[in-house]
């Protein structure tokens, strides 16, 4: 009877621990929801994705660095094999450098809408390759990656979400398709389905502080033949804004130090396809914070969507 006791403590204790991870992915989605407002205003205020991208990367590296003087297995400089090195370059194009980069420009030919729902099509790309993946390769990343076969509620789920993300997002607003913008942000979505494929292995490998480490580092390294040189740098006095200051710290140590070393370790712990699926409300998020720092109002096509995509999450991850 102890021993039954014990066992049925183990597994609650288990339960409520997996739910907090759940919420903690919630929150990193909420945060990322909002980003591109801080985006925007920065944009707006003069300065270019690129140079977006490095500032706020800068910060969060020097953040990371600090984290890992204080854990000794951190501190190391290389991984243990060049095969690993080139992982993690391959991680900071694919999460850092060109995913930032694919996203950003591709709003320069395409409608936002589009490119809202291309890159949030990312946990049903995380989905397929990671199928693909187990099929087609038997090493240790395939034994890593979630196993997604034969589920009807993921299916379903993944449809639902897709359906109130399109809703939401084209509420109102003619569909306009520009193959350059549009493949600029599949690319985008492709990079971070690539990235929730790798990433988990590779933290749980190393520790989620090296390895989020080693993505800031190649991201840093792989934009700077995207900065913009002579005219077309940004104006040293735009820094002289608080706005500009305070949304910077916003990107680089809350939505890039903190959330990417959280979001790690939540894919560490709930798998890469589970843990991607949070992306889908993202648009949600989004237009919370429009709602509330914008005063955008709620369409009825949004309330809709929402609750269709909100639905659609907590299906996909009842296949678990």
């Amino acid at each position: 009877m102890r021993s039954a006791s014990r066992a049925g403590t183990s597994i609650s204790s288990v339960g409520r621990s997996r739910f907090f991870v759940h919420l903690v992915a919630l929150a990193v989605v909420a945060i990322w929801g909002v980003t591109f407002i801080s985006t925007k205003v920065l944009i707006l205020a003069g300065l270019k994705p690129a140079e977006i991208f490095l500032i706020r990367f800068v910060m969060a590296y020097a953040g990371i660095w600090a984290l890992s003087l204080g854990q000794r297995d951190s501190r190391r400089l290389w991984s243990r094999s060049w095969q690993d090195e080139a992982v993690f370059v391959l991680l900071g194009l694919a999460g850092g450098s060109i995913y930032f980069l694919a996203e950003n420009t591709a709003l320069a030919y395409t409608q936002t809408s589009n490119v809202a729902f291309l890159v949030c099509s990312t946990p049903l790309l995380t989905t397929l390759l990671s199928l693909a993946y187990r099929r087609l390769r038997h090493d240790r990343f395939a034994a890593a990656a979630q196993d997604v076969r034969g589920s009807l509620t993921l299916v379903l789920g993944t449809l639902l979400a897709l359906g109130g993300m399109a809703l939401m997002l084209f509420d109102g607003v003619r569909l306009h398709v520009s193959l350059r913008g549009d493949l600029l942000a599949l690319a985008a979505a492709l990079c971070w389905a690539v990235y929730s494929l790798f990433m988990g292995f590779m933290s749980k490998e190393y520790g989620t502080v090296f390895a989020t480490r080693k993505v800031f580092a190649y991201g840093l390294l792989t934009i700077l033949p995207f900065l913009p040189g002579g005219e077309n740098r940004v104006d040293p006095a735009v820094f002289a804004q608080p706005q500009v200051w305070g949304n910077l710290l916003f990107l680089g140590l809350v939505a890039s130090l903190a959330c990417f070393v959280i979001w790690n370790r939540v894919i560490v712990r709930l798998g890469n396809v589970t843990a991607t699926n949070y992306v889908y409300l993202m648009p949600v998020f989004s237009l919370a914070g429009g709602m509330t720092i914008l005063g955008e109002r709620l369409t009825t096509a949004g309330a809709i969507g929402s609750a269709a995509i909100l639905l659609g999450v907590i299906l996909a991850g009842r296949r678990i």
